[in-house]
């Protein structure tokens, strides 16, 4: 294994670690202890990977927890979410988090100013590519759905998802229902799609009319069709990589790619995103 790679498998380790951590009291000496090289050698590899020292990066992966909590759960106080950031008290959290994320918690909470938030988190672990192994061939049936269209910048999206979240708790879909089930999709690639060209829809499955609302959102079909199914564990980010593994699958398999845009079946939902489970089904013919 070369050099870089090694250095790639050590740095992806570590964040993956921190990432499932968060609760836990994380220490240089722990980090660079998991890295197998000393703490000297360890922060120099890190930040030059990452673009930020390891403690950095502890403080703004839970900075980012808290920032969705904050969006996302209105149940939850900023006190509480000040805490479990690991501050001692909301002052500190308040002044930290203004620094970071350039707005007070409660500006964040009442309207987010998403894009710069997204800029905060440009940085991302290197990506040990793997293939997907566990892989099936499944038939994704026909669902009616509420949808609501993104169309434009990738960084503006999380304003797109307020709308939705705004009219799911509007008409009480807001949490989890067994009976309603969560759908994205992925007509292209954020990564090479220019904005003027990118559109991701958001979808849950509803029967009959979506009456005429402020939000934008409206009644669709998400079109039923033989599919390749990887599942993704964790962060939305590392999402287009899954499906880049699933696709290399798929170059090496026997099947063909189909016409349709990928659809992504959000399994499970949470602010923290350790929890997140998402189903990625990529048409074939």
């Amino acid at each position: 294994m070369r050099a870089v790679e090694y250095n790639e498998e050590r740095i992806k380790r570590v964040c993956d670690y921190i990432n499932n951590h968060l609760d836990e009291d994380i220490s240089l000496e722990k980090l660079s202890e998991m890295a197998i090289c000393s703490k000297y050698h360890f922060h120099r590899i890190f930040k030059s990977f990452m673009g930020v020292s390891s403690i950095q990066f502890v403080q703004l992966a839970r900075m980012k927890r808290a920032s969705l909590r904050l969006a996302t759960e209105p149940e939850l106080s900023i006190i509480d979410i000040a805490y479990e950031a690991h501050f001692e008290s909301p002052e500190a959290f308040s002044r930290a988090f203004r620094r970071i994320v350039k707005q007070s918690p409660s500006q964040f909470r009442d309207n987010p100013e998403w894009l710069s938030w997204r800029s905060t988190y440009q940085f991302r672990a290197p990506i040990i590519r793997k293939n997907v192994m566990d892989i099936n061939i499944l038939d994704f049936e026909e669902k009616k759905v509420a949808l609501i269209e993104h169309k434009g910048n990738p960084a503006l999206f999380p304003e797109t998802a307020a709308k939705f979240l705004s009219w799911r708790k509007e008409i009480s879909l807001s949490q989890p229902h067994k009976d309603k089930l969560s759908f994205g999709i992925a007509y292209n690639d954020p990564r090479d799609t220019p904005h003027s060209e990118f559109q991701f829809d958001l979808c849950v499955t509803h029967d009959g009319d979506v009456l005429d609302n402020k939000y934008g959102v409206k009644s669709g079909v998400i079109q039923g069709s033989r599919c390749a199914v990887a599942r993704h564990y964790g962060s939305h980010e590392n999402l287009m990589d899954t499906s880049g593994s699933l696709i290399n699958w798929l170059l090496n398999s026997d099947e063909e790619l189909g016409d349709l845009p990928c659809v992504l079946h959000y399994v499970k939902w949470d602010s923290d995103e350790r929890e997140l489970i998402t189903d990625i089904y990529l048409p074939i013919k």
